[in-house]
């Protein structure tokens, strides 16, 4: 049998050996299928005005309309579907999580394996800059950034790469500065391969363990976060749904009795960030040499 293919067969295996974790993984699976389909799984598209009615404002769960229209969830104050509000709120909190982590784990790793690979005042610059990030709440710097650059979808992502990036760069160091002693790396430096080549082709593969842990942990992180600066105001634009807005939205009318409006979008995004995090905890027990 292939290495590689028994290797993966292992690690399905062990995966597989949490049930919790692997519940909380199909969840996230069919969260993302939701999310990725909303235009073809959504009964209504929310943000349509010819599909939209007033009339239909704050229906309750399980109501129709006088056109037979059914709502599973109720309506929120615009007349829109609580589903389909919440299908869509769910693709633009995810597209904006993941994509702020994918970058943030490549800048991350390019600063943490460079400082430990390179050393000297170089290291010292980039994780005195790392420290002094960490030192501050994420969302205290994130609400920064986008008081000084105004809101929207493109700065919101930058945000929260700029808030991740150094919990990438720690980790990269740190699990580099372990590769960087072993003969592998002696080898590809008498080969006289460039620095470039060894850090990224030689290093990166084996330091990507621990970075894919951090980064199942960060990317909830950064949906939570993402919806905390929304419901402030300050996140996304309201013609870019999430659930952070649709939270929003609806905290005006709690005291009202439209509960609906704000729990049901809270609960999806409870479960999403939840799903995301036992994955992201059983991946740090199996990587985690102390626990064999």
């Amino acid at each position: 049998m292939n290495p590689k293919l028994r290797k993966f067969l292992e690690f399905c295996k062990d995966f597989s050996s949490n049930k919790v974790a692997l519940v909380a993984f199909f969840i996230f699976l069919l969260i993302l299928f939701v999310a990725i389909f909303a235009p073809l799984v959504s009964p209504t598209d929310p943000y349509d005005l010819n599909t939209v009615s007033i009339m239909n404002s704050r229906l309750p769960p399980f109501s129709e309309d006088f056109s037979g229209n059914y709502f599973l969830l109720g309506t929120d104050g615009a007349g829109r579907d609580m589903v389909s509000a919440i299908f869509y709120g769910l693709r633009v909190s995810l597209g904006v999580g993941v994509l702020s982590g994918i970058f943030a784990l490549i800048i991350g790793s390019f600063f943490g394996i460079s400082a430990a690979f390179f050393g000297g005042r170089y290291e010292s610059l980039i994780m005195r800059i790392v420290d002094i990030q960490l030192s501050f709440p994420s969302i205290l710097v994130a609400l920064i950034i986008l008081a000084a650059f105004g809101k929207g979808v493109e700065k919101t992502i930058i945000a929260l790469i700029l808030v991740q990036w150094a919990y990438y760069a720690r980790t990269a160091r740190s699990s580099a500065l372990v590769e960087i002693n072993k003969e592998y790396v002696d080898a590809a430096r008498c080969l006289a391969f460039g620095n470039t080549r060894i850090m990224f082709k030689h290093i990166l593969p084996n330091c990507m363990a621990p970075l894919i842990v951090v980064g199942t942990l960060q990317t909830a992180h950064a949906i939570s976060l993402e919806a905390t600066l929304s419901f402030l105001g300050l996140g996304l634009p309201i013609t870019e749904p999430s659930l952070g807005l649709l939270i929003g939205n609806g905290f005006e009318y709690m005291y009202s009795g439209d509960f609906w409006i704000s729990i049901f979008p809270g609960v999806a995004l409870l479960i999403t960030v939840a799903s995301i995090n036992l994955v992201g905890d059983h991946l740090r027990d199996m990587f985690n040499p102390r626990l064999h």
